[in-house]
């Protein structure tokens, strides 16, 4: 509703690497992250929030020393910011 791929998978990191962060499809579940958490937690919000960090392709979280376990190669776990430590606190809050 509120987020869109595009913005799941953007970075600048792996636009200065050269990297193509597209996801495989098959292995990556953003409907379940977006419907469950992301969608939600913007709604109880109320404003927009920003996706900082979202999917990230094996070659991008290696970059990035991403854990090798991590969920965002799998789509299911996004940073997000609010502009702000105080807006943060209110999300984490409603998180």
């Amino acid at each position: 509703k509120y987020f869109t791929i595009k913005e799941l998978t953007k970075s600048s990191i792996a636009e200065s690497k050269g990297l193509n962060n597209t996801p495989n499809n098959n292995r990556v579940e953003f409907k379940d992250l977006v419907d469950n958490i992301l969608d939600p937690l913007r709604e109880r919000y109320g404003k927009p929030i920003t996706v900082n960090s979202g999917y990230r392709c094996p070659a991008l979280n290696k970059a990035v020393n991403g854990s090798k376990t991590s969920q965002h190669v799998k789509g299911l776990a996004a940073d997000i910011t609010a502009g702000s430590p105080k807006e943060n606190k209110v999300l984490f809050q409603l998180a």
